[in-house]
């Protein structure tokens, strides 16, 4: 008997992710290594784990404030202080999240309205234009190829000059795909510029602020708080994913907004991963640190044999991922390239595509991997491109 369910029309353009999609079927192909996601190798410290079971044994398993629990918020207000320098009053600026998607879902649902229009620089993380779609909004892409991946305030301007109807924007620095990152003075100038559409709400992914390998992070929240919606959590910082904990930090009226939706989404987030994340972010303040000196090492080498092999790179300071390039005379379409590069090199890598139009021409790399994964990798691929390919050859199906 077939169906007559209706669904709703925002989800009819919506895809399933492409880099996850291109991750199970290259996960198919024996002996792959694998450069696809933004998953860290590394462990979640064992501190952390001993925090969640003793929530555990304590029984701490019942709900929890839908805001977070106060000794979390407090933490992660005390951690953005004494990191980056912004000040956020955790009774009221601050929302615990499932994740960084949940951040990024909850503060774009709370302010488009039908036909609203988003920018959004491009290349970008695959899930902005998607969410923004499902609230019934319209993405607008600002290609940021031409000036090396970071967003100008020239562009900006453009973008609102020709279009109408404009309520937010969404930043992310350190950016993935690309791994670039702004400095202050470059901070500042987008802030300044944001400033003139007070309008706008900015959305500030900056989820990968604890991998910066010059320099220091610099939060959009210094210079532009009242307009700002910061996204942040422990996924990448450490080594989280699993745990699902991520944070808004806005002005109390817009986190009011957010609040609301987080609230007929998920209630609140998990009562033992909140524990741990209370000591993550005050015991464990720093463990990021040798993290990034892992991937610092890691980055240097992959970056080196990738240009002597003649992929172009936007020199990647923040984040583990590598944009590249393809050189010339090889294919530039990116899916071709990296279905090709997967079969003949048994070497997975996410297409420019998959980052939007701006990033075709390019493959992005993880290097959240080990470094003997790394140095494999480079073997293989540069077998491929001196078509020298000399191990067992695969099929993706």
């Amino acid at each position: 008997m077939s169906s007559h369910i209706t669904f709703n029309k925002n989800l009819a353009n919506i895809e399933g992710s492409l880099i996850r999609t291109l991750d199970a079927e290259m996960q198919k192909i024996p002996d792959m290594v694998r450069l696809t996601l933004g998953q860290p190798d590394f462990n979640t410290p064992r501190h952390i784990k001993n925090r969640a079971i003793e929530a555990l044994e304590k029984n701490l398993t019942t709900y929890t404030p839908s805001q977070g629990t106060p000794d979390l918020l407090n933490a992660s207000s005390h951690f953005m202080k004494e990191k980056y320098d912004v000040t956020y009053d955790p009774n009221t600026d601050i929302l615990t999240t499932n994740g960084a998607t949940e951040a990024l879902t909850a503060s774009l649902l709370a302010i488009i309205n039908p036909g609203d229009k988003v920018l959004i620089p491009s290349p970008f993380f695959t899930l902005y234009e998607s969410i923004v779609e499902m609230a019934g909004g319209v993405p607008v892409f600002i290609d940021t190829v031409k000036t090396e991946f970071m967003l100008k305030p020239e562009s900006i301007h453009e973008a609102m000059t020709e279009h109408d109807n404009v309520v937010g924007i969404v930043l992310n620095f350190p950016n993935n795909p690309t791994g670039v990152t702004w400095m202050e003075d470059e901070c500042k100038q987008i802030a300044d510029a944001l400033r003139k559409y007070p309008q706008l709400c900015v959305i500030s992914d900056e989820i990968y602020s604890e991998f910066v390998y010059t320099g220091k992070h610099v939060s959009i929240g210094r210079f532009l708080k009242d307009q700002s919606v910061v996204i942040n959590g422990l996924s990448k910082s450490h080594a989280m994913t699993g745990w699902r904990i991520g944070f808004t930090f806005a002005p109390a009226h817009i986190t009011r907004e957010i609040m609301k939706v987080h609230q007929n989404m998920v209630t609140n987030v998990n009562s033992i991963a909140q524990y741990a994340a209370t000591f993550a972010m005050s015991d464990g303040i720093d463990d990021a640190d040798p993290m990034r000196e892992e991937y610092r090492t890691r980055r240097d080498i992959f970056c080196n044999a990738l240009t002597e092999l003649g992929f172009k790179i936007a020199e990647p300071n923040g984040a583990f991922y590598i944009f590249a390039k393809i050189p010339d005379g090889s294919n530039q379409d990116s899916m071709a390239f990296a279905l090709d590069l997967a079969k003949q090199a048994q070497v997975a890598v996410v297409p420019g595509i998959a980052f939007g139009a701006a990033g075709e021409g390019y493959i992005r790399l993880s290097y959240a991997a080990s470094i003997e994964m790394i140095e494999k990798a480079i073997e293989r691929i540069s077998g491929y491109m001196k078509g020298g390919v000399t191990h067992e050859q695969s099929s993706i199906q």
